[in-house]
């Protein structure tokens, strides 16, 4: 079995017993064995560009890099202690994922997650290194696990609004897996626009304490 049979026959596994649109989407499309044209990837860029200014590219080099700049109705200082809360980083995103250690040392958290995902078959480990930026924000750079590339940046700056904060936001991520990098681009572009929504909705709950 090639590559390609590989990736068909364990995402197909994933989706087993708990089919998601999204997903069947993806599956009929490569089943079909038919790559987006370029037509496709520029409305799939058109579309993410609507959520945030966020837009998620391939990269020549393999990987893919996202950008945006969503805004959190809270000031910088609760979006920061909401993102540097490392043991509980789960509950920002939708994907399943579990926070297996969390050590921190000289102001550089080392966190060891475990991601359930079903684009990557089976259990995947992320360990990262990440740290405050002076002005406002978190850098977070891989150090080992089942990623070839991992580099997320977020910087906070208050608006000038009450308590509003605008954000800007990198990540470079390059998962070690079959799926191709236009697969990869449309996962990523969904999730990150579920993040910033989970990032908001916790936000407001907290101003309204």
């Amino acid at each position: 079995m090639n590559e390609f049979g590989r990736f068909i026959s364990g995402y197909w596994m994933r989706l087993s017993g708990k089919p998601r649109g999204t997903w069947l989407v993806f599956l009929f499309l490569i089943i079909v064995q038919v790559p987006p044209s370029i037509v496709v990837l520029e409305s799939w860029a058109s579309a993410a560009a609507d959520v945030e200014g966020l837009e998620v590219k391939a990269e020549p080099g393999g990987g893919v890099r996202a950008t945006a700049h969503p805004t959190f109705p809270a000031k910088p200082e609760v979006i920061q202690a909401l993102l540097a809360d490392y043991a509980h980083w789960p509950e920002l995103f939708e994907v399943r994922m579990r926070v297996a250690d969390v050590h921190i040392h000289d102001g550089i958290a080392t966190v060891d997650l475990r991601i359930d995902h079903p684009v990557m078959p089976g259990e995947r480990r992320l360990v990262t290194e990440s740290r405050i930026l002076p002005n406002g924000g978190l850098v977070t750079e891989l150090k080992g696990g089942d990623f070839k590339r991992y580099h997320r940046i977020w910087k906070l700056q208050p608006t000038g609004e009450a308590n509003y904060t605008r954000a800007d936001f990198e990540l470079t991520v390059e998962p070690d897996s079959l799926a191709p990098d236009w697969l990869v681009a449309m996962v990523v572009r969904q999730e990150l626009a579920t993040h910033f929504r989970i990032v908001k909705q916790k936000a407001l709950e907290h101003s309204k304490r």
